[in-house]
């Protein structure tokens, strides 16, 4: 099984946000820090569908997961 890796602005446009690297970096400047009593996909900020595709990303250990956790850290900095 082979096992994709995706880059940030990948994600951005997974969760229907601009993924240029300026808005990116907007984004995780609006957003951050986050609260270390709040996992990522409970913050307040996501949509119901981004919240969710977050959670299913790091419960299922997807292909996702590596950049999602990635953003979190971004976040969590």
């Amino acid at each position: 099984m082979t096992q994709t890796f995706h880059e940030l602005e990948e994600l951005f446009r997974q969760l229907g946000l601009a993924s240029d690297p300026a808005s990116i970096e907007q984004f995780v400047a609006a957003h951050r820090p986050l609260a270390k009593d709040v996992a990522l996909c409970e913050a307040p900020f996501w949509s119901v569908s981004q919240a969710q595709f977050l959670r299913e990303a790091l419960g299922e250990d997807a292909d996702w997961a590596e950049v999602v956790d990635a953003l979190g850290e971004l976040l969590s900095a």
